[in-house]
């Protein structure tokens, strides 16, 4: 089982709002690799919509993605490419 994290930075002007948040759990149920989100002490599950709203990720918040599993680089390929791309918002 392998393992990978990325850092990542919210850019999106209206930040992870219910459409983004809705995105990231889309993207991260595509894969079986357990895949958490973290802003500070606080994390969540990415695969959670309610989990996710409740990060409060606004412009400019730092997340840390976490995925553990047999596609966790992929996961966290996707995740990545899905916040750099503002989420297809701006």
């Amino acid at each position: 089982m392998s393992s990978a994290s990325a850092n990542l930075t919210i850019s999106n002007r209206l930040g992870l709002h219910a459409r983004p948040a809705m995105s990231l759990v889309d993207t991260a149920s595509t894969f079986s690799s357990d895949i958490k989100i973290a802003k500070g002490a606080q994390v969540v599950d990415a695969k959670s919509i309610m989990q996710l709203m409740m990060l409060a990720a606004t412009k400019g918040t730092e997340l840390v993605v976490t995925a553990d599993g047999p596609d966790a680089d992929d996961a966290i390929a996707a995740i990545t490419a899905l916040v750099n791309s503002k989420f297809d918002e701006d």
